[in-house]
């Protein structure tokens, strides 16, 4: 498994010192300072890691950049306030899955990516199972949405059964069973049986085939809202899509996706002009990590890179979004 641990020194160099501050990198766990096969004993409840690709994106023919969101993220993470809302000590920053210096990654060739994809789904679904077993939540940042089928592989043999997710998406992300990529995540994780009851939540009316929407329909697993119902033609709200999710995925132990493509105007492989407002995804993200039985977040699709010399606060909101889950997570074991 390729995993680099993250080094102190790798920190230090990312988080802005100031008297009478604390800073989140100055006291979370790091990688390099654990035993990995002792990950149960550290005391943090987070486990955060990245993975640096874009075979996924680009075998589904989309652009590249992906591989960029864990550079931006991590600086803008290392220095949020260590403070009573959020402290270092619930996270262990345990490194990254490099895939960029493959030779594999940087071919265009649609079938050389797709077996580059299998073999990260495999080196992701292990780590994912380890920190699973140990009784910690994995937060995946980076990389493509080809990375859910990881994440729920990995969490599903932990467990020893099927679970159940929810995705903030404008694309259902179930496409045919033709060579790994970052549109059959879920559709391979149904197949294959780590995946059971599955709801997407925003989707767009108008980027969802007929064929695809047949397949949703068909599947009494599966249930969706649009963002148009939601937000344009007012037939519901937001709140009410993720109540609806809540309803369907909760009964269980549940993963929530977040494909930053729902957001609008984040730099992505498909970036949106109509979307959800940050501010929306931080709702989404907070409401679905309150609940009891949420076991991973997967902030996927990210693309900072893209924005130019605008990345760093595209690096910042994906840090709002990560820290939101793990308040709303430690909220509810405080009240628990």
């Amino acid at each position: 498994m390729p995993l680099k641990l993250i080094e102190p020194s790798d920190v230090e160099s990312l988080t802005n010192s100031r008297a009478g501050e604390v800073k989140l990198g100055e006291t979370v766990h790091l990688g390099a300072e654990i035993i990995l096969e002792e990950l149960k004993s550290i005391p943090a409840q987070f486990v955060l890691f990245g993975v640096k690709e874009d075979a996924g994106p680009r075998a589904n023919h989309g652009k590249a950049g992906a591989r960029s969101a864990w550079e931006y993220f991590l600086p803008a993470l290392v220095n949020v306030q260590d403070n009573d809302f959020l402290s270092g000590d619930s996270v262990l920053l345990l490194g990254e899955l490099d895939y960029t210096n493959e030779i594999e990654h940087e071919s265009n060739d649609i079938e050389t990516l797709k077996s580059l994809v299998e073999k990260i789904d495999k080196e992701v679904s292990e780590l994912v199972e380890l920190i699973v077993k140990a009784g910690k939540i994995p937060i995946l940042v980076g990389g493509g949405h080809n990375n859910s089928y990881g994440l729920l592989k990995g969490a599903s043999k932990a467990l020893n059964k099927a679970i159940n997710c929810i995705n903030l998406d404008p694309h259902a992300d179930y496409r045919d069973l033709e060579g790994r990529h970052s549109g059959n995540g879920f559709s391979y994780a149904k197949n294959e049986g780590y995946l059971d009851q599955y709801y997407i939540c925003g989707l767009h009316q108008s980027y969802n085939s007929q064929s695809m929407l047949q397949k949703l329909h068909d599947s009494e697993d599966i249930s969706y809202s649009t963002f148009d119902a939601a937000i344009i033609q007012r037939r519901s709200t937001l709140k009410e899509s993720i109540s609806k999710g809540v309803s369907f995925v909760s009964n269980s132990q549940f993963g929530i996706e977040l494909d930053c493509d729902s957001i609008q105007q984040f730099p992505v492989s498909a970036k949106t002009s109509s979307g959800v407002s940050p501010n929306q995804a931080r709702m989404f993200t907070y409401s679905m990590g309150a609940q009891t039985n949420a076991i991973y977040f997967h902030l996927t699709e990210a693309a900072p890179v893209l924005a130019g010399e605008g990345a760093p606060i595209w690096g910042k909101l994906m840090a709002y979004l990560v820290t939101d889950f793990m308040k709303a997570k430690l909220s509810m074991i405080t009240n628990s």
